[in-house]
């Protein structure tokens, strides 16, 4: 195993050209070998172009390479980072267009709902021929997911792979940024616990010098000019007692009370982009794929290193190579971590990470409010990891069938007719489904003045029947 860092999904320009820069701001990484690997060499030449002259511009040792041959990227690779996105917009245009004709109003769309369920059915099976390329050529290495689905990869991941991993997600950092902005203290100075599911995670412990910190951000969300910003999680607070980890739009889509019909988009989610507004992240990544094509932005960069962000990757590198610990919220397979949540299924929680490598902790029970909330999430994931791994169609529409935002809009003939017909059009990337069928079922037709048919009865319900209810 080398000092080599394996970028699988390196055509990313906004989120690899991020990391990228984060770890060559990482002294602990910062001569390592970069492999950027993606299946066409268009878009990885440039940002093997753009990391070229950053190296040179600031005299570092790394060395950078790019590739379309993954087992080449993976050959000896001390860590892996997974971003990619099977299909890309082509297909997370059909994710998005499909149910909305239907009537399911997605404003993400790559977590939960059908949107979620078939980016991960495309996704699966490049996983796993992963998985088998990582255990032959770089073996034990630790491997940084940040593909979408989040809960449904790392449940995969976990179940039906090998891999040493842990999934990653940003929406700890960021909200950490709104809840100081709106209880006006630093970032830093907050002491807090969050955990629960990716994009669900509860923040069930906020406080600044032993104070809580929660009566004033409850106080502050009562507010017009601060609800305004999350109606979603705002109101998810105000009901159910804690504030969490994605935004409006993110959560909208994970609970059957806020895009069910006109009046409650109109209510919560009538803010733009992903304030809730219908297709804002596929329009955000059309639009950007539209500029990219159109100018080479990596071109004009000037090669000069910019702070590190708030994604936790070079960090986790960093811990790893000097033995410093870091913490932070980790997706990793539940082994008793969160007690009311089952095991063997992708939960967020804090993990320290060092040399030793992922430590994660221990949380106890969430608040039967939350946890019930997460299992309507964790419950479709499963169904779509279960559907993955045994190839079974009707399962995945059990997935679908039990998305809390779909069964909220239609009945499960419709839902079945949607399901069909996203399995149709996204065949390309499904290999594996495109040779099965989902069957359709057809509503049945009652003709007017169809009697019942005989029912047995128990022999007390006949006495009843008879002679009246008991008591009258």
């Amino acid at each position: 195993m080398k000092n080599k860092i394996a970028l699988i999904g390196a055509g990313s320009i906004v989120f690899c050209k991020t990391l990228l820069n984060d770890m060559f701001n990482t002294p602990a990484v910062a001569d390592f070998e970069y492999a950027l690997m993606s299946p066409t060499m268009t878009k990885i030449e440039k940002m093997k172009n753009y990391a070229r002259k950053i190296i040179d511009k600031n005299n570092l040792k790394a060395k950078v390479y790019a590739t379309t041959d993954r087992r080449d990227a993976l050959k000896d690779a001390k860590y892996v980072i997974l971003m990619f996105q099977i299909g890309g917009n082509d297909a997370f245009k059909l994710d998005y267009e499909i149910p909305l004709r239907y009537g399911i109003d997605q404003c993400i769309g790559d977590s939960m709902g059908p949107g979620g369920i078939f980016r991960f059915l495309r996704t699966y099976n490049i996983l796993r021929d992963i998985d088998k390329d990582i255990q032959e050529l770089c073996p034990g290495a630790i491997v940084l997911n940040y593909v979408n689905p989040m809960g449904m990869v790392c449940s995969y991941l976990g179940k039906a792979t090998s891999m040493n991993y842990i999934g990653l997600c940003h929406g700890v950092q960021t909200t950490m940024d709104l809840i100081s902005g709106y209880t006006d203290v630093p970032k830093d100075e907050i002491d807090f616990i969050a955990a629960g599911i990716n994009h669900m995670a509860w923040f069930l412990k906020l406080e600044h010098n032993g104070k809580d910190l929660y009566p004033l951000l409850k106080e502050n969300m009562e507010k017009p000019e601060y609800y305004i910003n999350e109606k979603v999680r705002g109101e998810v607070m105000r009901h159910f007692g804690y504030f969490m980890t994605e935004s409006t739009g993110h959560l909208s889509e994970y609970l059957p009370w806020f895009r069910k019909n006109k009046k409650s988009l109109d209510l919560y989610c009538d803010q733009p982009d992903f304030g809730g507004a219908s297709g804002a992240y596929y329009k955000f990544s059309a639009a950007v794929q539209e500029k990219f094509n159109k100018i080479d932005v990596l071109s004009i960069e000037t090669g000069e290193l910019e702070p590190r962000s708030k994604e936790y990757c070079s960090y986790i590198l960093e811990a790893v190579e000097t033995n410093i610990a870091f913490k932070l919220n980790g997706n990793v397979l539940n082994k008793n971590y969160i007690a009311n949540l089952p095991n063997n299924v992708c939960v967020e929680i804090p993990i320290y990470v060092d040399k030793q490598g992922l430590h994660p902790l221990t949380v106890g029970d969430l608040p039967v409010q939350l946890a019930a909330m997460n299992q309507s999430n964790i419950t479709v994931q499963n169904l779509a990891v279960e559907a993955a791994i045994k190839v079974d169609p009707e399962l995945a529409f059990a997935a679908v069938s039990l998305d809390p935002l779909t069964s909220s809009v239609l009945n499960l003939t419709e839902i079945r007719d949607m399901t069909i017909e996203m399995f149709e059009a996204e065949a390309e990337w499904m290999p594996e489904f495109s040779k099965k069928s989902l069957k359709k079922i057809k509503d049945i037709n009652i003709p007017d003045g169809t009697v019942g048919a005989p029912v047995p009865q128990d022999p007390a319900l006949a006495i009843n029947n008879r002679f009246g209810k008991l008591g009258e």
